[in-house]
């Protein structure tokens, strides 16, 4: 399920009230939930909590609607790497404007400023983080790596 346009308020009073009933219902009562939610029983061995808490998120994402694909894409990636035995990987997380990064280098404190579309080191504007780690240290350095955002190594 998408994204919907905002809900309208008598769909979400009755979410309120439907959500706040949820734990004065009977195991036997929640599974007849669930089914009538999700078209199937829920899983034998789950607990009570978990129910809950499906049919709670069921529910509201009728109202709000549901994940974004982006997000049902990197679920179902991850759900294919655990299925091949392999660790899913996360993804990469991309730093806010505003975000300020500081890192020692030979004894001397770099501040660089996250922009919208550059960075802000020394006063300057810089095209990446990668352009600062080079002037800062006169190598070819990822600026990710450099300050930190990312392990050393072969590591993600």
């Amino acid at each position: 399920m998408g994204r919907r346009s905002a809900p309208r308020s008598a769909a979400v009073a009755g979410l309120a009230n439907e959500l706040a009933a949820l734990p004065g219902l009977s195991r036997t009562s929640l599974k007849e939930r669930w089914r009538d939610l999700y078209g199937t029983p829920p899983p034998a061995n789950l607990g009570r909590g978990l129910l809950l808490g499906g049919i709670a998120y069921r529910l509201q994402e009728q109202v709000f609607g549901g994940l974004d694909s982006t997000t049902r894409r990197r679920l179902a990636q991850a759900a294919r790497d655990l299925a091949a035995g392999r660790e899913p990987v996360a993804p990469r997380e991309w730093i806010k404007p505003g975000t300020r990064l500081l890192r020692e280098w030979q004894g001397v404190m770099h501040e660089v400023i996250v922009l919208e579309s550059s960075v802000r080191y020394r006063g300057e504007l810089w095209p990446s983080l990668s352009a600062v780690a080079r002037e800062i240290t006169g190598a070819r350095w990822s600026g990710p790596r450099f300050f930190g955002l990312r392990p050393r190594g072969n590591g993600r």
